[in-house]
């Protein structure tokens, strides 16, 4: 059996097993290839209403990209993490709207 290594500190290390191609590489799929959930979520929030998007397929740098365009059009704050994005209060019809301009398919 082999083994997969989880992490390492050692920056060398994981140039090597870059290099190597032993570790993928994060990459962005194509919007039209991800089906994204919108939904609104009041655990754990203090009873504020929350807007998440999930199901995203995304480096960290290009989920934040996404947010930062829906926190935008939607005038309000939130965060991107773990696939998805919260957008605070509720704006599912904003977002669903924006997200199919950007291409992605949405439920």
């Amino acid at each position: 059996m082999a083994t997969k290594l989880v992490w390492t500190s050692d920056p060398e290390e994981a140039r090597r097993l870059r290099d190597e191609g032993k570790i993928d590489l994060a990459r962005d799929a194509e919007p039209g290839k991800q089906t994204i959930r919108v939904t609104t979520d009041k655990k754990r929030r203090a009873g504020k209403t929350v807007t998440v998007a999930s199901g995203f397929q995304h480096t960290p740098e290009t989920l934040a990209g996404v947010a930062q365009a829906l926190k935008k059009k939607c005038g309000s704050g939130g965060t991107a993490k773990d696939a998805e994005i919260e957008i605070q209060g509720d704006h599912v019809d904003k977002i669903k709207a924006e997200l199919v301009k950007l291409g992605y398919r949405v439920k």
